[in-house]
């Protein structure tokens, strides 16, 4: 057990209030795994363990804390699935492809958009990241302005236009766009992730298991006649697909996640996505 328990903590650095989850919450062992119980939804007390993040927000993410055992069931058994969006429209291909004129179509047929703050970032402070750009569609919507636990994410009414400006600055600033499905119906939340705060993108991207978090409709193609080599696509991969080294750009597509936020600012337009199969 404290084998095991050595393991987690060195994989996992976030501690709770400063201390590392007590081997008391380990629930049981198998197959060289622990499983652990931890407070908050969605690693919150982990999260606003962070001396960085804002004491008023901290408070505000920490009453999460009160949803009942049925609440976060209820939430748990609705997700769908999370998939990325990328913004780039020069796609090969014949299979379908969440782009943004598909996000569009998502956002015209809400009845309710809101806006709100990024639960990760305000609680990690990881990076200087845009923080006011996740939106929430229909109930999902609803419930974030009618809940008083996330009034501290300063949720608000948005337009259309208005959601699609800050999906395009949110990509122009180096964000990946994950669409997450919390029931059948489809798309009912757009947020904008960095791998260094996103509890799902950091999960994904450090513990290796990307296609087994997330769903990806496309990846990227490099031109190799025009790469220059100017290493702007390494520093704007959120995945870690691309790194410098023997003279030029290395590419991992098994990182990739089609996001696009290479593309876009290719200044050689060497790159483009390729729609693949899900």
């Amino acid at each position: 057990m404290q084998e095991i328990r050595n393991s987690f903590n060195r994989y996992n650095d976030w501690t709770v209030n400063g201390e590392a989850i007590s081997e008391e919450k380990v629930l049981k062992v198998r197959n060289g795994q622990a499983y652990c119980v931890i407070d908050g939804c969605g690693g919150v007390d982990i999260m606003t363990g962070n001396p960085r993040c804002d004491p008023t927000r901290k408070q505000g993410c920490e009453s999460q804390n009160e949803w009942s055992a049925e609440e976060i069931s209820d939430i748990e058994g609705r997700i769908h699935t999370a998939v990325t969006v990328p913004v780039e429209t020069q796609i090969r291909g014949n299979h379908r492809v969440l782009n943004l004129e598909e996000v569009r179509k998502y956002l015209e047929d809400a009845w309710l958009i809101v806006l709100m703050d990024c639960t990760c970032r305000v609680q990690m402070r990881n990076c200087d990241f845009p923080v006011h750009t996740c939106l929430r569609l229909n109930e999902r919507g609803e419930q974030a302005l009618t809940n008083d636990r996330l009034g501290a994410l300063n949720p608000g009414k948005a337009t259309v236009e208005e959601a699609l400006a800050i999906l395009d600055q949110s990509h122009k600033a180096g964000l990946v766009h994950l669409a997450l499905a919390v029931d059948q119906e489809g798309i009912n939340e757009i947020c904008s992730c960095c791998s260094c705060c996103c509890l799902v993108l950091s999960a994904a991207v450090r513990s290796g298991a990307l296609r087994q978090v997330l769903t990806f409709s496309a990846v990227a193609v490099t031109d190799s006649s025009r790469c220059i080599g100017c290493g702007v696509c390494v520093e704007r991969c959120q995945f870690g697909a691309r790194d410098m080294g023997n003279g030029g750009v290395i590419f991992d597509p098994n990182q990739c996640s089609g996001c696009g936020l290479c593309v876009s600012t290719c200044p050689a337009e060497a790159i483009t996505l390729e729609k693949k199969g899900i």
